[in-house]
């Protein structure tokens, strides 16, 4: 029995990898999507993304050879790809997908990679790349829809303990919507087709609360949180632009280090074997108890 101890506690961590919830969730909506609503991307747009995504993976731990190897991350990147880029072409996918997973490796500051993989990779797509759009009505309005994403959402932020930056957004964006609604005499039916959107709640459970491109500590999470969301709204609602969502989290991710600066804390970290978490919960202060999945020593890993 003592035999199969290491083994059984090492398979026990690994399910605990917030990553595998995010990847077994993102699968099952863009499964879904693409089953049910029709989400229009091809077979191999999905095949090209995935290979293009993974070998860049694969390339970057060259560049930083002393970190674990672990795809999941990159696998997430590519579901979130496939799930929310559309393209009337097979080479913006994969060419958006290797420019998202090397920006982890191109755009760091203090020990952090800047910018969500996916947003980047988005923007960069939609801006650089001919023939390419974002989708967010692929969703449609459909409550049930709405209904599933936050479950599915509420369990991967609840596995990354990242819940108060998604809720935080969720209420300072709609309650922004709400107030103009008010002040408008609109019909509230305007706010519930918000609040049904799917798109919105994919936003705010799969790509704002990740937690190796957010604010270490919770207050730092809701001034951003409330940073994006003033963005996505006036990018929308004042600006009448689209993709308001994307752009807001894409122009706040420099302000990440000045609220890290502010409320200093340790760094959220994936194990050596990327299996489980290390989450610093407290600020930097050196006689502050430090939680963690795993060892101690695993404080001093990095994870990509």
């Amino acid at each position: 029995m003592d035999a199969f101890s290491p083994k059984l506690k090492y398979w026990t961590s690994s399910f605990a990898d917030p990553r595998l919830f995010q990847i077994f969730s993102l699968g099952i909506l863009l499964a879904t999507g693409a089953y049910f609503r029709d989400f229009s991307i091809r077979p191999e747009q999905v095949l090209l993304t995935f290979a293009a995504g993974l070998l860049t993976q694969a390339a970057c731990w060259r560049l930083t050879p002393s970190k674990p190897r672990t795809l999941r991350s990159a696998i997430i990147t590519c579901l979130s790809l496939t799930l929310l880029l559309r393209a009337d072409n097979l080479i913006a996918h994969p060419i958006a997908a290797a420019f998202a997973i090397s920006s982890k490796s191109i755009f760091r500051l203090r020990g952090k990679h800047l910018f969500n993989p996916a947003t980047i990779g988005i923007i960069f797509a939609i801006v650089l790349l001919p023939g390419t759009w974002v989708s967010p009505g692929q969703w449609g309005q459909d409550v049930a829809v709405a209904g599933w994403v936050v479950m599915l959402g509420m369990l991967v932020t609840n596995r990354a303990r990242r819940g108060d930056i998604s809720w935080t957004f969720l209420a300072f964006y709609l309650g922004a919507i709400a107030l103009r609604i008010g002040y408008l005499g609109q019909r509230w039916a305007v706010w519930t087709h918000q609040l049904e959107s799917g798109a919105l709640l994919l936003f705010a459970f799969f790509m704002i609360s990740d937690p190796m491109t957010g604010p270490n500590d919770r207050r730092g999470r809701i001034a951003h949180a409330a940073l994006v969301a003033a963005i996505a709204y006036a990018w929308q609602v004042r600006l009448y632009h689209t993709n308001g969502l994307i752009w807001a989290l894409f122009i706040a991710a420099p302000c990440v280090p000045i609220w890290d600066a502010i409320w200093p804390a340790r760094k959220f970290e994936w194990t050596q074997n990327g299996g489980g978490h290390v989450l610093s919960v407290f600020s930097a202060n050196p006689d502050s108890s430090f939680v963690s999945t795993r060892d101690h020593r695993t404080d001093s890993r990095r994870a990509a």
